[in-house]
């Protein structure tokens, strides 16, 4: 079932279906909620946002006065269960976040999966998500990404998740602390290496700037300028597609067979050059074929 557009249904009374209502508010910009967003919060019998007191402000700023409850990583244990047992009577319930789309490095999944286990409904209410704006303009490949939230803040776990990443065929997104942001930009450049990237801030709001470039450059360039203000979003273009060095690969595939069986010396080059077993075998049976 979905929410249905306000004022639909007879005199004084609301369309709005019970559930559990995912919810999408501006990340800046307040005229980017939608119209089904404002039917829902006008309707909901209890809003539920991570921060009460803004989404107080953006709910007067539309002239809405509804029920407010916090839910967010401190009482998310304590309130999930007075929130499931409010559902399991037929309210509707919006969750919404302090910006963009709930479940995007925030609390509620938790509570979304709980209301999937007991059957109770949902409706997706989409809208803005700043992972989705700075990938639209920021010019890098947008057929794959991933987005990969708050990096670790200290600087050998970082490293280590990055390193993680670092082989991964797609668009990387992630949300970074401006104070954080130069030395996270460092461990990217030291990891990814020569990576085309973009460093997205404010975005909707008056200020919005995006700063597209090297990740060594742009590096350099929050080094040099200290941290930004406001919030940042950094995308990462995917590796570089490797290109192999065939000339190397023939000498290595040469000294291997002449010792090795074809498979063991396919093996042993693939695992050397860490190149595609495929790649390497199919070239072993070039050579094999000129011999």
């Amino acid at each position: 079932m979905n929410a249905k557009p306000k004022g639909s249904g007879s005199a004084g009374k609301s369309d709005l279906a019970p559930g559990l209502y995912i919810c999408a508010t501006p990340i800046g910009n307040a005229r980017d909620i939608t119209l089904r967003a404002l039917d829902v919060l006008a309707d909901a019998d209890l809003v539920v946002a991570e921060d009460t007191r803004v989404s107080a402000k953006l709910l007067a700023l539309h002239g809405l006065s509804k029920p407010l409850s916090a839910y967010n990583d401190h009482n998310a244990a304590r309130e999930r269960p007075k929130l499931l047992s409010r559902l399991r009577q037929g309210a509707r319930i919006a969750l919404i976040s302090d910006a963009g789309t709930p479940l995007i490095s925030d609390p509620g999944f938790k509570l979304v999966r709980a209301a999937i286990e007991e059957n109770l409904p949902l409706h997706a209410i989409p809208g803005p998500s700043a992972a989705l704006a700075a990938l639209t303009v920021c010019g890098l490949p947008s057929d794959r990404f991933l987005f990969a939230g708050f990096l670790p803040s200290r600087q050998g776990e970082r490293r280590t998740a990055l390193r993680d990443l670092a082989p991964v065929r797609a668009t990387l997104i992630f949300f970074e602390s401006p104070k954080r942001l130069a030395e996270s930009l460092a461990d990217m450049s030291e990891v990814f290496g020569m990576r085309s990237a973009a460093v997205a801030r404010e975005l909707t709001k008056l200020h919005e700037d995006v700063r597209r470039g090297s990740l060594c450059d742009l590096a350099s360039h929050y080094a040099r300028q200290g941290a930004p203000k406001g919030e940042v979003t950094l995308v990462i273009s995917p590796p570089h597609p490797k290109t192999t060095d065939t000339a190397r690969l023939d000498a290595a595939l040469g000294m291997a067979m002449a010792q090795l069986p074809l498979r063991s010396a396919v093996d042993l080059v693939a695992e050397l050059l860490e190149e595609p077993r495929r790649t390497v075998y199919e070239r072993a049976l070039a050579l094999k074929g000129h011999g």
